[in-house]
């Protein structure tokens, strides 16, 4: 058996749940909320050496198969002596040094709140249901003052249509949080 980065938890806490300070300095890098992403998306458990060669290719902009020695080196080594003992340290991740092996854990899954993963082509959710907010009170009141051809429909057609309209956008963004979560 591999020895594993042991944990002392605070005893301030009820001792199950990770504090707001530990999610907090756990995310507050890119290199950790990086991690997290990458083992998202290619698999709970992965090796230092992928993860450090695919951040390395994110932060230079590159493909993975241009990323230098130095570059992958540079972020294995602060991976492995920083990052990596400070998620495990919040029991997000277990890491195996020996083995060179990582992998989520259950507590991962409390990150979630705190990361909304937003494509660079992609609007926050929160920017989405505000902006259908403002056309639904712009339809509303273009309605309301009798502009034509708002005007012309009921007030139970307006109400059919915003409900549908949240009711779909809600449908969406739960399937799309479901397929995102940690």
């Amino acid at each position: 058996m591999t020895p594993q980065i042991a944990v002392e938890r605070d005893p301030k806490t009820d001792g199950d749940e990770p504090s707001h300070d530990e999610i907090f300095t756990a995310l507050s890098n890119a290199r950790r909320r990086n991690v997290i992403k990458y083992l998202k998306r290619n698999g709970p458990e992965s090796r230092v050496r992928d993860i450090a060669e695919q951040l390395a290719a994110w932060e230079n902009d590159l493909e993975i198969n241009e990323v230098t020695y130095k570059q992958r080196k540079r972020v294995y080594t602060a991976l492995h002596q920083s990052h990596l003992p400070k998620l495990a340290e919040g029991e997000f991740i277990a890491y195996e040094p020996n083995r060179g092996i990582v992998s989520l854990t259950e507590e991962s899954r409390k990150l979630q709140v705190y990361l909304e993963v937003v494509s660079e082509n992609e609007i926050l959710w929160s920017e989405y249901y505000l902006g259908l907010a403002v056309v639904c009170g712009l339809l509303g009141g273009a309605a309301w003052i009798g502009t034509v051809p708002f005007a012309n429909v009921s007030g139970h057609a307006y109400a059919i249509l915003f409900a549908v309209l949240f009711g779909v956008s809600g449908a969406v963004h739960r399937a799309v949080t479901r397929r995102n979560r940690v």
